[in-house]
């Protein structure tokens, strides 16, 4: 008897975490984005949007992720794509994948994006933090904010690497 793969839900309660704290996610890792926000207008979930966005992407399937329209304070309209990495392990392909869901929201939406990522594994050396492509003075490159749960201690303060 041939056992059926065993699906590895654990991207889920991210995902849902995200939605319903949204606003004290931002303000606990990313309090300068927080601030910057009017939340007095409630932000967008965009699943839909974003699932359309990555459908065809061959960099693997992201339960966590999440695209989220919000309000600056001085009006503009912004689009924030999360990505909660909660992998066990480094992935080669992680400032790739960034890259690419940055890049394709924009190119669908023409809107500012913000791409932030919350990395869960239990590597404190693995620290992504951009993506450059270089040749022939030509370059690419992606720069994101990244936020360590490593760096957090038991009583939940910041504790810098």
């Amino acid at each position: 008897m041939v056992k059926s793969p065993v699906k590895n839900d654990s991207d889920t309660p991210w995902k849902d975490l995200l939605e319903k704290f949204f606003e004290p996610f931002l303000a606990f890792f990313f309090p300068h984005i927080h601030k910057d926000i009017q939340w007095k207008i409630p932000p967008e979930f965009l699943d839909k949007e974003f699932q359309k966005i990555v459908r065809d992407a061959a960099l693997g399937r992201r339960f966590a992720d999440k695209l989220v329209k919000v309000h600056r304070k001085n009006g503009d309209e912004t689009w924030i794509y999360i990505h909660v990495e909660v992998q066990g392990k480094e992935e080669k392909v992680f400032s790739e994948r960034m890259m690419v869901y940055h890049y394709r929201i924009f190119d669908t939406y023409r809107k500012p994006v913000v791409s932030l990522a919350v990395l869960a594994d239990g590597n404190k050396e693995w620290r992504p933090r951009e993506y450059v492509n270089s040749l022939w003075n030509c370059s690419f490159s992606l720069e994101f904010p990244v936020v360590k749960l490593l760096d957090f201690d038991e009583s939940a303060h910041y504790c810098p690497v």
